[in-house]
């Protein structure tokens, strides 16, 4: 993800070819040697910052980190690029969730536990994407469906909902989606939803174009997941504020109410 916001399902904005992989000497989810070819500078890569949270030191998330249960899972795939910008919002959800799965990108070198999940019957894997071309129309699920995978009365009995989320820019998700055939056999879920973005860290191309975080708030809260929900959505707005000031060189005075009800949380 650059500086757009990505759309309901994805991430969006102009985006880089899955060669740039190779511009990271080392996955970053698994440190596995990757031959470099240039040097990748982001925006901010001269600011000091947390080792933890990767946020500008002066206003560190790390204490409004708050973890959560919830029946649903996330695996995410992501770009190798966005594991190297700060403003990144997918790993929010690892940091909320314990159980999520976060997995690299590329498209010659599919990841073998990933491939190894998605073998596992106890999962009921769904890919978040929009619904928007008609040569997958046949595999496009609505929520129901994660519904009925939790239901042990069905066929296939009680199975653990995973949603899979594309994390990169738009282009990058597109790329990721056509080009992984392990993806091809799984259900397609866009997300149906009015909320409109509260990210600002990102020009967004319309209000309806959500980020990473924003959209896994959406489908807990959908799955029936509404503390986990919460509690993300808190974090996601704790990140935002603390974020937004620092941008600003300025440092938070007081906790905003979403980071006071993660402090509560902390301390139960």
């Amino acid at each position: 993800m650059n500086d757009t916001t990505e759309p309901v399902g994805a991430p969006a904005g102009p985006g880089s070819s899955a060669d740039e992989a190779a511009d990271i000497p080392a996955d970053p989810a698994t440190g596995r040697p990757r031959p470099p070819r240039r040097e990748f500078k982001a925006r901010g890569s001269t600011v000091t910052r947390c080792e933890t949270c990767r946020l500008p030191a002066l206003n560190c998330l790390c204490p409004y980190r708050a973890e959560a249960e919830s029946l649903s899972r996330f695996w995410l795939i992501t770009h190798p690029l966005e594991h190297l910008k700060p403003t990144n919002t997918g790993r929010l959800i690892a940091d909320v969730l314990p159980s999520t799965e976060v997995f690299t990108w590329y498209r010659t070198e599919p990841d073998a536990r990933l491939l190894e999940l998605l073998a596992d019957e106890r999962f009921a894997p769904f890919v978040i994407f929009p619904d928007d071309q008609p040569d997958y129309a046949d595999r496009v699920v609505g929520m129901d469906a994660v519904h009925d995978a939790k239901d042990p009365a069905t066929g296939a009995g009680a199975r653990i909902p995973v949603f899979i989320i594309l994390d990169g820019t738009w282009r990058q998700a597109r790329r990721i989606f056509r080009r992984s055939p392990y993806l091809d056999r799984l259900p397609v879920l866009p997300l149906a939803t009015e909320r409109e973005t509260r990210y600002r860290l990102r020009k967004p191309a319309s209000k309806a174009h959500l980020c990473t975080a924003e959209v896994a708030v959406e489908l807990l809260r959908q799955a029936g997941d509404q503390d986990a929900g919460g509690v993300l959505d808190d974090y996601f707005d704790a990140f935002n504020d603390s974020y937004g000031a620092s941008r600003s060189h300025r440092r938070l005075e007081a906790p905003t109410p979403a980071m006071t009800r993660l402090l509560a949380r902390r301390k139960e």
